[in-house]
């Protein structure tokens, strides 16, 4: 769908969270949904970088973002619990979930790789997605159509050397996706898809790849039509699927 093109109202008053919103593809992401009429929760780690981007929505004329800080890798239940009930409180329901907040871990051999490390990179990218969407099914459900968009990767669809834990993580969020939209076949206006954004200029990927030049890969703001059309309602009755953000 890397060729979509949306409509400018497309989200109006629909109200979407989107996680690791201070940085990278999830900071236009929300950018991109607001721009589009939305109303943006911002959630992330570190407090600046939400604020600058809910003042650059704010300056674009976008409706007003909420902040919710949360570090997910110290995260419980009981966290996403609290979250859901404050979601719940002032929103009343929720139309969109994107799941974009990852860790890249080590890259190195699984001999080598460090089990703390590990254990982080499962919390954040796996048991983090699991929790939140568990919690927040119910306001999704409110919704007339809610969509659940999870980050998937290439290395998630096929094991490489050297990406540990990221590549796992990858794989199992495709299962929970799958597993997901199984469930809510018939029985849920909510839908659940995965998105591979593929190579993008982001903090992730010059860390994963030190040596390549950044404007060898595309900006951001050139994989948003996928991102658009999944939380739009031209994509109702589309779940289960993998998307790839980039044509190949």
């Amino acid at each position: 769908m890397g060729d979509y093109q949306a409509p400018q109202d497309l989200l109006k008053d629909k109200i979407i969270l989107v996680t690791g919103a201070g940085d990278g593809i999830g900071k236009t992401a929300a950018k991109t949904f607001a721009a589009h009429g939305a109303t943006v929760i911002l959630l992330g780690r570190t407090t600046p970088k939400l604020e600058m981007v809910y003042d650059e929505i704010e300056a674009a004329g976008g409706p007003q973002p909420a902040i919710f800080p949360m570090d997910l890798n110290t995260a419980t239940i009981e966290t996403f619990e609290h979250f859901a009930e404050a979601v719940d409180q002032e929103f009343g329901r929720l139309d969109g979930l994107l799941h974009n907040a990852s860790l890249l871990g080590q890259r190195t051999p699984i001999a080598n790789y460090h089990f703390g490390t590990w254990q982080q990179v499962m919390q954040v990218n796996v048991n983090a997605a699991f929790g939140l969407t568990k919690v927040l099914l119910p306001l999704l459900d409110k919704s007339e159509a809610g969509s659940i968009v999870f980050t998937g990767s290439g290395v998630g669809l096929k094991g490489r050397a050297y990406w540990g834990a990221y590549s796992v993580s990858k794989f199992a969020t495709e299962g929970l996706m799958q597993v997901l939209a199984d469930e809510l076949d018939g029985v849920s206006n909510t839908r659940a898809n995965s998105v591979n954004p593929g190579a993008t200029r982001t903090n992730m990927r010059a860390t994963a790849y030190p040596a390549e030049d950044p404007k060898s890969v595309v900006a951001a703001e050139e994989i948003m039509p996928t991102y658009l059309y999944l939380m739009g309602a031209d994509s109702r009755g589309v779940s289960g699927r993998q998307f790839n953000a980039q044509k190949r």
